[in-house]
């Protein structure tokens, strides 16, 4: 059972529709999301899965254009879209009037057929793609506002996780982090900057490094065999016999 129908006029709205169309259905759920070209299955009646799509909705949301107000279809009694707004009319199913794009003016019952003037009345919302990711949240908040069903439909959605998806979680890090999901290859360890011996491997390293002062010495770390002996032909230099 759908809580959102989604009216709209093929070439005046109708990008903008499919746009909706899928930013609600990822937020509250595809079978809650009434949209005719995707909704009605091959071979079934039209007419009335569109009259029993409208009568089964919570809000029925108007996607109208820059034209839509103007369109001689709209003067048609048995115009499509003019009948899925008097069916909601007629059912107490709220209307909510989507001007598309900026250049889509307020409506005015002067411009409407009489059986519509009601819709100038209404509150409407807007939808500008330069403004998307904010127009399709308040969009969606406006509609669970109205339809209890929605909010909640949301709420799940929004605790249970996509097939396939990956959260990660990173607190306080000193340096570089990197989280990933699918890896292929090697996974082992970057060294940059090094000074001196770096063990990244298995067991112990032990570093012994003294510091020597003077003219000769001899430091073994291990063992020695045979000795070890210096010769140092002529006088110790004392400091300072260099200028």
């Amino acid at each position: 059972m759908p809580d959102v129908f989604i009216n709209y006029r093929t070439h005046d709205g109708e990008k903008t529709a499919t746009t909706i169309e899928r930013e609600l259905s990822h937020r509250f759920g595809s079978e809650r999301i009434f949209r005719a070209s995707k909704s009605i299955r091959p071979g079934e009646p039209f007419p009335q899965a569109l009259i029993n799509g409208v009568r089964r909705s919570g809000v029925l949301l108007a996607v109208m254009g820059p034209d839509w107000a103007g369109s001689p279809r709209l003067h048609d009694e048995q115009d499509w879209v003019r009948r899925e707004i008097e069916e909601a009319y007629a059912c107490a199913i709220p209307v909510v009037p989507l001007l598309d794009g900026r250049r889509t003016e307020r409506l005015r019952a002067a411009d409407l057929p009489a059986a519509l003037a009601w819709l100038a009345d209404c509150q409407s919302l807007r939808f500008d793609h330069q403004n998307a990711s904010a127009d399709l949240r308040t969009i969606g908040d406006a509609l669970a506002d109205l339809v209890p069903a929605l909010r909640e439909a949301g709420e799940r959605t929004a605790r249970t996780p996509e097939p396939g998806t990956v959260h990660n979680g990173v607190g306080e890090v000193n340096g570089a982090a990197t989280q990933s999901r699918d890896i292929t290859g090697d996974v082992g360890t970057v060294i940059k900057g090094a000074q001196g011996p770096v063990h990244t491997g298995r067991g112990d390293i032990h570093q012994h490094t003294p510091t020597i002062t003077g003219d000769g010495a001899a430091y073994v770390a291990g063992n020695n065999h045979g000795g070890i002996s210096h010769t140092f032909g002529g006088p110790r230099r004392r400091e300072g016999d260099e200028r």
